[in-house]
């Protein structure tokens, strides 16, 4: 039979990656030395998840599990950015809890166009433009991009209702839906017709409400036995419980009492989220219903069972779906509770955004030292320096010189000092999955060193361009430097200190001078 109910999926969601700064010189007629001009990489796309009134079920994702946002554009020449990359929406229904791998709520999507960035999509990396400052004019490199967010959640899907009608297999509860509301679900007279979870809006007076047909219980349902987990979580969030109890069953070993208690079982051990801040389910507000009082038997069975059930403190009712017997007292019932409900939980406050600013002496890392397979090493962790190492292109000596100026500014080097290391030893940059390796060497110099200061080029230095003026002085001082050496030597051999050689002339002299 083809699935056309899913409540809870694996969903592996990648971010787009950000696009490559580029490295570029202008070059235009008659503009020569026209400096840096590479622009900017665009921003990957997000991975955004949105609750959507459309969306009913998470079927779409159980079909698609892998879903990836779009990657940003690389940058260009003459300062042209690269085009961001898409955002990746997807639309969830109302209710759905997103839980990492662990088990731990990363959010619950409540209330209509709620979203929440499930994976940020990475920065797109700075062009030599960009990079250019007063001391470093010619940058010879540019960033790279930054990988998206890659994350693994699951996507569990619990009804928003306000009352929940449980009860064994074939118990009437969806024909008590179909006529307390305009919900049609399947109807038939064998266990288990429903597999998924019927929802309909019940108005009582001046009160509206929603009820919920949850797929029958058996004993052993908080273990998974029947359809037990896959819909028990959709008792979670409701604040009245109606037990459903067929007083007609011809099965054998049951009547009204041992359901009750069997089903009452089930609660008590089901165990909800703590992070959603729900009551144990035991604790919750019961009514009971007994239901097909339009057959004789049966109700003189509800009728006969019916002060038991009341010494116990529970509000009973019976009623008949078929027949509508006793709908209208049972329905002001369940309003009554679920107002009191609404009352006690009072007016739900939308969240605020809390900003936390970092700490004055917070350097944004952290230095440990650890020991691993090959000895003692030192790792560097933060957000800062992860990102910078994973923005680097280690093939161009200017930019990994460039990474040793920012981590030496951010005082890693100063750091590492602190906790013991020395020159040769083993450096991690990152996490163990994601990590940058190298022997560490104080002050690291990039090759580009050799050629001058990292990040300037001599042509376009205006100390190595003279004005006009300048060259004439320079020219004039080297004539007069000239003159003097020439009278110098000329005093000297007139005070007889050398003689010309045999065959020299007066003119030969001068140009040995």
């Amino acid at each position: 039979m083809a699935v056309t109910f899913v409540d809870r999926v694996v969903l592996n969601l990648s971010a787009g990656a950000g696009g490559h700064g580029v490295a570029s010189v202008k070059r235009e007629k008659f503009k020569p030395l026209g400096g840096p001009d590479g622009g900017n990489g665009g921003r990957g796309g997000s991975v955004i998840l949105r609750v959507d009134p459309s969306a009913t079920t998470l079927l779409d994702y159980h079909r698609h599990p892998h879903r990836k946002a779009g990657n940003g554009a690389p940058g260009a020449g003459d300062e042209r950015n690269g085009a961001d990359g898409g955002d990746l929406v997807l639309p969830v229904p109302e209710g759905t809890v997103v839980k990492d791998r662990s088990g731990h709520i990363i959010v619950d999507l409540v209330g209509m166009g709620t979203e929440h960035v499930i994976a940020a999509g990475g920065r797109g990396g700075l062009g030599n433009k960009a990079l250019a400052s007063a001391r470093r004019k010619a940058p010879g490199f540019a960033l790279l991009g930054e990988p998206g967010e890659e994350i693994e959640v699951i996507l569990e899907l619990k009804s928003l209702a306000d009352v929940a009608l449980i009860g064994f297999p074939s118990a009437g509860k969806s024909s008590l839906v179909s006529v307390l509301s305009a919900a049609r679900p399947k109807i038939a007279d064998y266990p288990f017709t429903t597999l998924v979870p019927n929802l309909g809006v019940v108005t009582a007076g001046s009160s509206r409400f929603t009820v919920a047909d949850v797929p029958g219980l058996i004993p052993g349902a908080h273990e998974g036995k029947g359809l037990g987990l896959e819909f028990l979580r959709h008792v979670e969030r409701c604040s009245v419980l109606v037990h459903v109890i067929d007083c007609a069953t011809l099965e054998p070993g049951r009547d009204p009492m041992s359901d009750l208690d069997v089903i009452e079982n089930e609660l008590s051990l089901y165990v909800p989220d703590a992070d959603l801040g729900g009551r144990p389910l035991s604790e919750r507000t019961r009514i009971v219903v007994l239901n097909k009082a339009d057959v004789p038997e049966a109700r003189e069975l509800a009728e006969m069972v019916r002060p038991d059930l009341e010494a116990r403190g529970l509000e009973v009712f019976v009623v008949s779906a078929v027949a509508h017997l006793g709908l209208r007292e049972l329905t002001f019932a369940m309003a009554r509770h679920v107002d009191a409900a609404r009352k006690e939980v009072g007016e739900i406050v939308p969240k605020r955004a809390v900003l936390r600013p970092r700490s004055v002496d917070d350097r944004g890392f952290t230095v440990t030292k650890e020991n691993g397979p090959d000895g003692v090493f030192f790792r560097v962790t933060g957000d800062r320096p992860v990102r910078w190492v994973r923005q680097t292109d280690f093939s161009n000596d200017e930019a990994v010189g460039y990474l040793a100026d920012r981590l030496g500014r951010l005082g890693v080097e100063e750091e590492l000092f602190k906790v013991g290391a020395v020159a040769g030893d083993t450096v991690v940059i990152g996490a163990t999955d994601d990590a940058v390796v190298f022997d560490w060497e104080p002050t690291l110099q990039a090759g580009a060193e050799l050629l001058g200061s990292r990040g300037t080029d001599l042509r376009l230095s205006e100390a190595s361009r003279p004005t006009r003026d300048e060259k004439r002085e320079a020219q004039r001082d080297r004539y007069a430097a000239r003159a003097a050496t020439q009278e110098e030597l000329e005093a000297e051999r007139r005070a007889g200190l050398w003689q010309l050689r045999d065959g020299d002339t007066e003119a030969d002299k001068d140009d040995d001078a």
